[in-house]
């Protein structure tokens, strides 16, 4: 019979009823599975916390001002894009160097990325702050924006010339016997690699203008250097400049000096210059007599043959010399006394440049039948042949009869005397010169030389060749030629012997053949009556008719120019003034 535990001393166990004998089992296992699930509930509840949120904005968030906290993402998107409307099409501005400008958002292609902004706001995340910060509130974010580089660039170069800023160069200006200067300031541009991180960045944040990067353009001529003018420019003008030339002595006051003076901007410096004419003049007003002119050679006429006078050299002021000289005695310190030597001054006309142009024999002359002139009208034709004789036309210039005698009027010589106006015999003044015009284009037609322009009268006068004659009408109608040789041509003219006859003097150069051909279309004058103030009654003349002369030049044997001319002489009517015989049957 087992003994009980009494005999033992020891008390029941609860687990007396099991099997001792057999293996015992730990409790670690089921401890270790309750731990788990619990875990694995906590981690549940904190994915599905987290999962909640991913669909959700911050709460507190903000984008450019617009709140957006606690939305979707679709419907934070879609506030962002009414939040932003007005901004995202108004005009942005900007501001550099003082001034403003504006860029269009459209035109630089600047758009809100809203769903990109909001897509980095989102989403599950399974870090605690991720939990933490939806929850609890979010930040103001800056926009995500989509840009087209090349508009963007586009529009800040336009806008970034806008806000251009030249730089001002320091000046120095004389006025009143005083000098005075104008500060340098430097100008600035807009650095656009910079602008555009600028604009991208702040367009839809900021609360005012955008302040673009600028880079500083300094000026050309510095502070420095424009007070270093401003101080020699003091000194120029602190006291009179003596000037010692010739045995003769020039005081120029300040106020010469100051008017004469100036600064002139070279490689970045201010050049003190003085205008030399204007000293040269204020010396001179202060001497006597102290240049001798220079005697320019000429061709005049001696016993009827032309002879070169005159190209004697002078003496007078080197004006650069002279200029120099009282600018460095103006600047220096101590005396201010410049002394200068007159130079040999040489003719502009020298005999030498004469002597070579070849003028040494006639080589073509005309005369034209005065007739039954009145002394009006031959007055004209001497006035005129003491103005042709001496013009010399150089090779390759232009010579005009109408500029030689102009102006033709009566306060410079020239009578009233008959011309032809509209085909009609009238008075006028420097009336007879057409002749000196015929003269004169013969002489040239005979010479070779181009013929630039020339127009015979309306109706043919018998003293003069056919075709081969031309009037003149200041204003409209000129006679002129072109020496299109290489010598000179010396022209000389006079009325003598009933004649008026023009020379040429010159070198040979070409030879000329020239025809006339017969008469063609021929008309025979009317009676014509005229009622014109100033009419003049004339018998009949010349008929109407047409001919046609060739001139053809040679130059050493071969033809250089054929020139056929064609006119049309109108026949020389019978005036008779007063109204025709029919008109007076009826009054």
């Amino acid at each position: 019979m087992a003994k009980s535990d009494e005999t033992t001393g020891s008390k029941a166990s609860p687990l007396d009823g099991f099997d001792q004998d057999g293996p015992r089992r730990s409790r670690t296992p089921k401890v270790l599975a309750w731990t788990g699930t619990g875990l694995v509930v906590l981690v549940g509840l904190y994915v599905a916390g987290q999962w909640a949120v991913a669909d959700k904005v911050a709460r507190g968030t903000t984008v450019a001002g617009v709140q957006i906290g606690g939305k979707s993402a679709t419907d934070a998107a879609a506030a962002l894009e009414a939040g932003l409307a007005d901004r995202l099409t108004s005009p942005i501005a900007v501001e550099a160097g003082g001034l403003t400008a504006e860029i269009d958002p459209e035109s630089a292609g600047l758009a809100l990325d809203a769903a990109g902004t909001v897509d980095g706001l989102v989403g599950f995340d399974l870090a605690p702050a991720h939990l933490w910060y939806t929850l609890v509130g979010g930040d103001d974010v800056t926009p995500r924006v989509t840009v087209d580089d090349a508009a963007l660039d586009a529009e800040l170069t336009a806008a970034a010339e806008a806000l251009r800023v030249e730089p001002v160069d320091g000046a120095v200006v004389f006025a009143d016997g005083q000098v005075t200067a104008t500060p340098a300031t430097a100008g600035s541009e807009v650095d656009v690699d910079a602008a555009r991180e600028v604009v991208v960045t702040s367009w839809l944040t900021a609360e005012g203008p955008l302040s673009l990067p600028v880079v500083t353009k300094e000026p050309t001529v510095t502070q420095e250097e424009t007070d270093a003018a401003l101080a020699l420019g003091r000194s120029l003008v602190s006291a009179p400049v003596r000037v010692e030339v010739a045995d003769q002595k020039a005081e120029l006051p300040i106020s010469v000096l100051a008017s004469a003076a100036s600064f002139v901007p070279a490689d970045g410096n201010l050049e003190l210059q003085l205008d030399k004419d204007a000293i040269a003049e204020a010396v001179l007003d202060r001497t006597t007599d102290l240049e001798k002119k220079a005697a320019d050679a000429k061709f005049v006429f001696s016993k009827g043959k032309p002879v070169i006078k005159g190209g004697d050299s002078g003496l007078g002021l080197d004006r650069d010399a002279l200029a120099t000289a009282v600018l460095a005695a103006g600047t220096a310190n101590g005396d201010r006394t410049a002394k200068v030597e007159l130079v040999p001054v040489d003719a502009k006309e020298s005999k030498e440049k004469l002597e070579s142009l070849g003028v040494k024999e006639v080589v073509a002359e005309f005369s034209t039948p005065l007739g039954a002139s009145t002394a009006a009208r031959i007055h004209n034709l001497e006035l005129g042949a003491k103005r042709v004789t001496g013009q010399l036309v150089l090779p390759g210039e232009t010579w005009s009869l109408t500029e030689t005698l102009a102006p033709i009027t009566a306060e410079n010589g020239y009578r009233a005397a008959g011309i032809v106006n509209n085909g009609q015999l009238t008075e006028g003044v420097g009336g007879g010169l057409s002749q000196m015009a015929t003269t004169t284009y013969n002489v040239g037609f005979l010479l070779g030389i181009e013929d630039v322009e020339h127009r015979p009268h309306s109706y043919y006068f018998s003293r003069y060749p056919e075709g081969r004659e031309a009037t003149i009408y200041v204003g409209s109608i000129d006679m002129r030629f072109k020496n299109d040789t290489p010598y000179g041509i010396l022209l000389q003219s006079f009325v003598k012997d009933g004649k008026v006859t023009v020379r040429a003097w010159s070198t040979p150069y070409y030879e000329v053949k020239s025809t006339t051909s017969g008469r063609s279309g021929v008309v025979y004058p009317k009676t014509q009556y005229s009622t014109a103030p100033g009419c003049i009654a004339q018998g009949a003349g010349s008929p109407g008719f047409t001919v046609t002369v060739t001139r053809k030049v040679y130059l050493e044997g071969e033809l250089v120019k054929d020139e056929p001319r064609t006119w049309r002489y109108n026949p020389q009517n019978a005036v008779v003034c007063g109204k025709a015989p029919s008109d007076k049957k009826k009054d």
